[in-house]
C-alpha cells in the first residue's frame, strides 16, 4: 500500500527535490538516534520575515541580494517599534467597524504589534537569501485556481461577509452563517490551528511559531504552538483506508538517506490549509543541514483547487525556547459573543421590520 502511494507521488517528490540543493551535513554535524538516523527531536522557532508568496516586484527571482535582505529586516524592525507603542489609556473608542486602516482585529482596538512575533530575519539556503517560501511555480506564487474552485469561492464569500452591523443573512434563503456554532470555522472554535501552522504543509504565521518534535524509531510527533495541534507521523506505516478522514490528514513517513519524507492524505472536509479540500495531498521532507538547522520542504497537490502542484521550502532553526500550552478553547469567549451578537442583530432587524410594517412604510 505504501509502495503504490510512493509511485503515485513520484512526480510530487521530484518537484520537491528540484526546489534547491541542500549542503549535506557531515555525520558529526547533526544529532543522531541510536540507530544512526538524524534525530529531529527538539524545539524550533520557524518565524521568518520571508513571505510565503513572492512579491511581484521580484518576478521570477528566487534570491535577493544581501542589501535587499538587510533593508527588509531594517524596515520590519522600524515598523515593529512604531506599532508596539503603549496605547493611550485616555484615548477615545475607535469608530464603528474600525478606522479603515490595517491592523490586527480589524483595527478596532485589538492587539498591537507587541503581540506579533513573525520573526526578525529572512532565511537563507546555501548562503543565499530567498525572496519567498514558495519555489514552484517559478514566480513564487500559487498556481491559478480551477474554474470550479472560483465558483466555490464566490459562493463562500456570499456566506461569510464582513460584519456590517446588520443581520444581512436574514435576507438569504436557507441556513445563515451564525445559525449554529458548528457552522463557524474550526479555528474560530479553537479546534484547529489557523494559518496552517500545523499544516500540512506547516507554514509560518504572525505569532506562535514554535514547534516541538519528539522522535522515536517508528513515530514522529510534531506539536505546534497555535491552538493545540499535534501531528503523529507513522514511520514505515501504511495509510489508513480512504474512508477514515482526519483534520490533519493521515501521515506516514519513510527515510531516504538522511531525509525523512512524509506523505499525507485522507483529510476531512475542513482543512487547515486555506482553500484546500478533502483531496489535498502533501509530501514533506525534513533534511538536516547542521546541528542547529533543518531544511523543511513541501509540495502541495489538490486538483479541486489548483491547476498544478506547488512547492516551497524554508529553514527551521532550533531554539532553547520552550513551547507552552495555548489553551485556546478554555478561554474562547469570542465564540459565545459572536453568537450572542448575531442574535442581537437579528432582534434589531425584526424590530425594525415590525415597526416599518406597523407604520405602513
Amino acid at each position: 500500500m505504501r509502495e503504490s502511494g510512493l509511485k503515485a507521488s513520484l512526480t510530487v517528490v521530484v518537484l520537491v527535490a528540484m526546489a534547491a540543493p541542500v549542503v549535506a551535513a557531515g555525520d558529526g554535524d547533526v544529532p543522531r538516534t541510536a540507530s544512526g538516523r538524524p534525530d529531529f527531536s527538539g524545539h524550533y522557532d520557524v518565524a521568518t520575515l520571508t513571505p510565503l508568496v513572492r512579491p511581484q516586484a521580484f518576478g521570477d527571482k528566487l534570491f535577493m541580494s544581501r542589501e535587499e535582505a538587510e533593508s527588509r529586516v531594517k524596515q520590519a524592525a522600524l515598523f515593529r517599534a512604531a506599532t508596539s507603542q503603549a496605547s493611550d489609556p485616555d484615548r477615545e473608542a475607535p469608530p464603528d467597524g474600525g478606522d479603515g486602516s490595517p491592523g490586527a482585529a480589524g483595527n478596532v482596538g485589538g492587539y498591537n504589534s507587541f503581540w506579533i512575533d513573525n520573526g526578525t530575519d529572512v532565511f537563507e539556503v546555501d548562503g543565499k537569501f530567498r525572496t519567498s517560501i514558495i519555489t514552484h511555480p517559478k514566480n513564487g506564487r500559487h498556481p491559478p485556481v480551477t474554474e470550479a474552485a472560483r465558483e466555490r469561492f464566490a459562493a463562500r464569500r456570499g456566506f461569510f461577509r464582513a460584519n456590517t452591523g446588520e443581520a444581512w443573512w436574514l435576507e438569504r434563503d436557507g441556513v445563515g452563517p451564525y445559525d449554529d456554532p458548528e457552522l463557524r470555522p474550526l479555528a474560530e472554535r479553537c479546534l484547529l490551528g489557523f494559518s496552517s501552522t500545523a499544516g500540512p504543509p506547516m507554514l509560518p504565521a504572525l505569532y506562535n511559531n514554535l514547534k516541538r518534535i519528539v522522535q522515536t524509531e517508528d513515530h514522529l510527533m510534531i506539536l505546534v504552538e497555535m491552538v493545540h495541534d499535534a501531528r503523529i507521523v507513522r514511520i514505515g506505516g501504511e495509510h489508513l483506508p480512504a474512508t477514515e478522514r482526519r483534520w490533519l490528514g493521515d501521515s506516514i513517513g519513510w527515510w531516504d538517506g538522511d531525509t525523512l519524507l512524509i506523505d499525507t492524505r485522507n483529510f476531512g472536509d475542513r482543512v487547515a490549509l486555506r482553500s484546500a479540500t478533502r483531496d489535498l495531498h502533501t509530501i514533506e521532507r525534513f533534511s538536516p543541514i547542521d546541528e542547529d538547522h533543518v531544511l523543511y520542504q513541501f509540495t502541495v497537490e489538490d486538483p479541486n483547487v489548483w491547476t498544478e502542484s506547488w512547492s516551497g521550502e524554508y529553514v527551521w532553526p532550533r531554539t532553547e525556547t520552550l513551547l507552552y500550552e495555548y489553551a485556546c478553547h478554555e478561554g474562547n469567549y469570542a465564540l459565545g459573543n459572536i453568537m450572542r451578537g448575531a442574535r442581537l442583530l437579528e432582534q434589531e432587524a425584526m424590530a425594525k421590520a415590525a415597526h416599518s410594517s406597523g407604520s405602513g412604510e
